[in-house]
């Protein structure tokens, strides 16, 4: 097997001898050429044919958001995004994924050199995952809006049933699909989506602006409400918990578990032990394995339990483990999930669900 083609974007040097230095490490990962801006990278790419890109963000001569847009237009292909932890970067990540980035690695804000060594297994991962990944083409105007309203004539009483996402590479693309078209009183949601501190937060904001229900990241305490999506805050585990008849978000600074935190594992084994068949949970494009341990508890008492198919996946490897594990019920492409997932939360009959 030929190593994987790897083109490093970078307007710093120091950058781009980090991490061609790191990436060199792992014997199937070939460096085979870098680049300080996206003019040079444009030549490099057709002269190289690289399998996967690293692309800073902030460059001279053309931004790293408008040439990512050209790439994912007229040539896509695997690109990791390299990307400072602010506020302004993790707007601008958020960005660069809904373009067709596949994933994105977090520069450190201070020792530089020894932030980014002592995360190489992180780095090599991700571009390795993206090897793998499945592009396609950037169309501005797949969206019709069609989905949105067919769901929104759906109509929902009570609160108990508990739908639960877990997501990975990919997932940002991912969980905008499923989430835009959810109608305005759908049942309570809670999400797990693999991502660092401050990039949770932005993500929220811009799947409120999208969205009918509200979208927001979880906070530690509160009540848990149809209407409403939580995402769990990057560092932090969320948990679903019981209250009387209420259910509450629960966060924990516990250590990584399935090598994540938040983790999918995290989420699906608290909500089977709060709300059991009550539950819908949802497996979502993702390298790894996180989730699929949980999601068997939860069809094994009861819930439904819903896995991202091959074809439509980014990265196919949560949702093959969980599907392998015999935890996932149905697998169904990404387009058809909302629908899925609304319908398991009870019977549809004359455009209604009783839940």
């Amino acid at each position: 097997m030929r190593p994987t083609k790897v083109l490093i974007i970078d307007d710093s040097a120091l950058m781009r001898e980090l991490l061609k230095g790191l990436l060199s490490l792992d014997p199937t990962i070939e460096v085979v050429g870098v680049a300080s801006d996206p003019l040079q990278a444009r030549q490099m790419i057709k002269q190289l044919l690289p399998d996967v890109i690293t692309l800073d963000i902030e460059m001279p001569k053309m931004d790293g958001l408008t040439f990512l847009e050209k790439v994912m237009t007229l040539r896509p292909m695997p690109v990791v995004m390299v990307s400072s932890l602010t506020q302004q970067g993790a707007e601008a990540t958020m960005t660069a994924l809904e373009l067709g980035a596949v994933d994105f690695f977090p520069k450190p804000k201070l020792d530089m050199k020894r932030g980014i060594e002592q995360r190489a297994d992180e780095l090599i991962g991700k571009v390795k995952a993206a090897s793998h990944a499945k592009v396609k083409p950037l169309d501005r105007h797949a969206d019709d809006g069609s989905g949105a309203s067919a769901l929104a004539a759906l109509k929902f009483s009570t609160t108990e049933k508990i739908i639960a996402i877990g997501a990975s590479t990919g997932g940002v693309e991912a969980l905008r699909v499923v989430i835009k078209d959810l109608p305005a009183n759908s049942p309570a949601i809670l999400v797990t989506q693999h991502m660092p501190e401050k990039f949770t937060k932005t993500f929220a904001e811009r799947l409120n602006k999208i969205s009918a229900v509200a979208v927001s990241e979880a906070r530690h305490g509160e009540r848990v409400l149809p209407g409403h999506v939580y995402i769990a805050p990057g560092g932090q585990h969320l948990e679903l918990r019981r209250s009387g008849a209420n259910y509450l978000c629960k966060l924990t600074d516990e250590p990584p578990v399935s090598g994540h935190c938040p983790s999918v594992d995290v989420l699906f084994k608290s909500t089977c032990k709060a709300a059991g068949k009550n539950a819908v949970a949802v497996i979502l494009t993702g390298m790894g394995k996180d989730g699929a341990e949980g999601m068997l508890d939860l069809r094994n008492a009861g819930a439904r339990t819903f896995g991202q198919d091959e074809p439509s996946s980014v990265v196919y490897g949560m949702p093959r483990a969980a599907f392998e594990s015999g935890a996932v019920e149905t697998q169904l492409p990404l387009s058809k999930m909302t629908e899925a997932m609304l319908s398991a939360c009870g019977s549809v009959k004359d455009r209604h669900i009783r839940v």
